[in-house]
């Protein structure tokens, strides 16, 4: 594994060098060329201009900020380059603060750090100790590809991990999604009742979740049988529209099969899942 970034962690008067590592595998994405079907040579693309319909060289391409309808405000690199913040290598911790606190759709990108050299091992293992014992992450700002970035560093396993965050004005709120509002009506209680029994009757672990690419690994047969000149056996997808049905009773069915699927205790006291009506007096719940 290679790291794509050195620097280090400051902590107030605290240095902690460290290399930076993606954590997600993007080698092992598939990805697809566009092919000529006569000789299967590669698609090229020209930059040609939409308006005089000529083919232009990089040198004769200039960056601009689309301001009004057909019209731009050109800007130089040089300009460009004046406000751009010079990076320091350093990823300057501003707090501490819960993960509840940042909303989910904050967190983009994600990386581990480990310490670089043996000296920065004792101040490394600290600061992941530390927001282990008391629950806090950290949150601080580095410049990466000349753009000052938002990110938060994790105690993950033995080791820490940086999340980089999205900009406030790079986030839509949720209020703003057509259909979703606090207007919306509030559920039926026995439908509630039935529901909650579903979800506790499907509790389980992340450990236990099936976070295999079944696609992934088909189309990656698939093009491992075609290369070494197999044939493929190709079917046709069908698709069928989803039943209509009232809520109470796909509920109650859902919950029905589930108690089948799921094998009864062996222990003597246990007793099977019992629906409680809403009416009904509310019974205790168990850990």
């Amino acid at each position: 594994m290679r790291s794509i970034w050195k620097g280090a962690i400051s902590f107030l008067l605290v240095s902690i060098p460290v290399k930076v590592y993606n954590a997600i595998e993007t080698s092992e994405k598939i990805q697809f060329n566009q092919l000529h079907d006569d000789d299967f040579g590669p698609i090229g693309y020209e930059k040609r201009c939409k308006k005089c319909n000529l083919v232009v060289s990089s040198d004769q391409i200039v960056k601009g900020y689309q301001h009004a309808r057909d019209q731009y405000v050109v800007v130089s690199p040089e300009e460009i380059a004046s406000i751009t913040p010079e990076s320091n290598h350093s990823i300057e911790i501003i707090g501490f603060l819960t993960s509840a606190e940042i909303p989910t759709t904050y967190f983009d990108n994600s990386y581990f750090a480990s310490p670089d050299g043996a000296a920065a091992s004792k101040a490394y293992t600290l600061l992941r100790d530390v927001m282990q014992r008391t629950g806090r992450i950290a949150i601080g700002k580095v410049i990466l590809r000349e753009r000052e970035e938002l990110i938060t560093i994790s105690p993950e396993g033995d080791g820490l991990i940086l999340q980089k965050l999205h900009y406030r004005h790079e986030v839509r709120l949720i209020d703003s999604v057509p259909g979703i509002s606090n207007k919306l009506t509030p559920s039926n209680p026995n439908e509630l009742e039935l529901a909650e029994n579903l979800v506790n009757n499907m509790l389980t672990s992340f450990a236990e979740i099936d976070t295999i690419d079944h696609y992934h690994s088909a189309l990656k047969q698939m093009l491992d049988t075609k290369a070494a000149g197999g044939t493929i056996e190709v079917k046709t997808a069908k698709s069928t529209a989803a039943p209509v049905v009232d809520i109470m009773s796909a509920l109650q069915a859902s919950l029905n099969a589930k108690q089948k699927a799921k094998p009864l205790p062996s222990e003597p006291s246990a007793q099977p899942l019992t629906l409680v009506p809403a009416k009904a007096s509310k019974r205790k719940k168990t850990a």
